[in-house]
């Protein structure tokens, strides 16, 4: 019975491999390799290029169209279609009614009383009639409403004037008018002049008028209302 040797038997396989390697060798070197195709490459990158110009394009739109398609679909058209919230309508408050003034009234005096118009010239009421002073007569001097000389029943006024140191003192009685009486006014060189009422209290229906002038006083005098009608007037 015949035994192989065991060195024998690794020594041969490695033999056996190597020549399989030659053979396989020599059989790769008679084999002519195919060209390669130049003209496909070229054509497949550029083919590759275009798709990537493409993609790059289209996101840049797509960077630049986003905020008109955002304008566009919040554009003017959609405010038309989205309701609102209505706008709160705060009342204004109302205004404040401007102050009437007043139109002024006689002073009212107690039976008696004396009101200095000017130095000299005073007066006083009693329910006889008006007293006065000037200072060329400071005995005083009177006139009555009482001795039938005026007709109260009807609008009149009266007219009396005295001088001093380069000044008019003119004073007078009216009487009889409708309503309350305000103003007075006289006529002068210098023109038009307004004085100042008395009455005692209780609307008698008569009163002092008195005003100071620096030139001649004249008719007309008028007496006006509180609603500016006339009261009564010497013409």
């Amino acid at each position: 019975m015949n035994h192989l040797d065991p060195g024998a038997e690794r020594n041969a396989e490695p033999a056996e491999t190597g020549r399989l390697r030659e053979a396989l060798a020599a059989a790769a070197y008679e084999v002519t390799p195919s060209r390669v195709p130049l003209a496909a490459v070229e054509r497949r990158g550029r083919m590759i290029r275009r798709r990537r110009r493409t993609t790059v394009l289209g996101a840049g739109c797509a960077v630049l169209l986003g905020p008109l398609a955002f304008v566009t679909l919040h554009g003017p058209d959609d405010g038309d279609r989205v309701t609102r919230p209505a706008a709160t309508v705060s009342a204004s408050p109302a205004p404040s009614a401007s102050p009437t003034v007043s139109a002024p009234t006689p002073r009212v005096v107690e039976p008696g009383e004396r009101v200095t118009a000017t130095p000299g010239f005073v007066l006083w009421l009693t329910e006889e009639g008006k007293h006065w002073t000037t200072p060329d007569m400071p005995e005083g001097q009177f006139r009555s409403v009482m001795d039938g000389n005026i007709d109260r029943t009807r609008p009149g006024v009266s007219l009396q004037t005295g001088g001093t140191d380069g000044r008019v003192l003119a004073s007078g009685v009216y009487y009889g008018g409708e309503g309350t009486a305000s103003v007075v006014e006289v006529a002068s060189e210098d023109g038009p002049v307004r004085g100042e009422l008395l009455e005692l209290p209780g609307r008698p229906g008569w009163g002092v008028w008195y005003a100071v002038a620096h030139s001649g006083v004249e008719a007309p005098v008028t007496v006006r209302d509180t609603e500016g009608r006339v009261y009564a007037t010497l013409p």
